[in-house]
This record gives C-alpha cells, structure tokens and sequence, in this order.
C-alpha cells in the first residue's frame, strides 16, 4: 500500500494539471427550457510539457437534460495546441498518452487527448476524440507542436 501512495499522488496531481478552464462559447441552438445548446472553447497546459497549450472546442448539449447532466454530448471536437513559453519536459515522455479526459454524457463517454511524441520530426503530436464504451466515433482532430531542432524530446 505504501508503494503505491506515491504513485498515486503523482497520477493525481498530473490529471489535476490537466483542468480544462472556459475560454468562451457560442450557442447553436436556442431552447426554450434549459441551457441553449453551444460550443465550448477550453484551454489547458500539458501536465508534462510546461509551456505548451492545447485549446479544445466541442460541441454541449443544452435543454433539459443537459441541465441536470443527463445529455449526451456530440462527438464533435477539434484542438489546436501551441507552444506559449519556454517548452521544459517534466521527465521522459511516453511515446503516446492521454493528457486530458473529460465526461460527454452521464455513461460510458469521454473526450479525450492523447499526446503522440514524432522522435523523427522532433514533434509533439496532440489527438483529440470521442469514445463510448460500446462504439466510439471516427470524428477527430489533431494539432503539433513543433519542437526546437537543438532541444530533443526526452522518449522513454
């Protein structure tokens, strides 16, 4: 049990790191009863690449149900990462892992972004889609960021 505190700690303070923050939004769809329908743009930092951010826009569902959070949200979503200081990496990277997750229904639905290091063009690649525990969607988006030539991405 004591091995695994640590362990924990650090997962829980780099999904802490990841807290999207509202940007702004748009509505789409006006509904008489409840929230409109909108698009939503968040920021967050990369927990493990201090000066990069990811910009993530998608798609809420508003009415009724989208009040009491029993909507379930579009698969809609696009991201745009970019690097907004001095890039500095918090230990090896893995080549790929999820950076950021967010509920987009009551069950089973999640946005996701997933950081994809590309050694060879010494890039950080950055995905960003649906899934569901049944069917997920095909609809993505992705986004790099381009990292000094003089500065090698450290990969486990």
């Amino acid at each position: 049990m004591r091995k695994l505190l640590p362990a924990a700690l650090v997962l829980g303070l780099a999904c802490a790191a990841a807290r999207a923050e509202t940007i702004g939004s748009v509505d789409t769809v006006f509904k008489l009863i409840g929230p409109d329908h909108k698009i939503v743009v968040e920021a967050y930092d990369d927990p493990r690449v201090a000066g990069v951010s990811c910009y993530l826009s998608r798609a809420k569902t508003g009415g009724i149900k989208g009040a009491v959070g029993l909507a379930e949200d579009k698969a809609d979503a696009a991201v745009a990462c970019r690097q907004v200081g001095p890039l500095q990496f918090k230990g090896k990277l893995p080549r790929q892992e999820e950076v950021f997750t967010e509920r987009a229904s009551i069950f089973f639905k999640h946005v996701r972004v997933v950081r994809m290091v590309d050694s060879k063009r010494n890039a950080l690649v950055y995905l960003v889609y649906s899934d569901r525990l049944i069917e997920g969607s095909p609809k993505n988006s992705v986004t790099a960021v381009a990292v000094p030539g003089d500065q090698p991405i450290p990969v486990r």
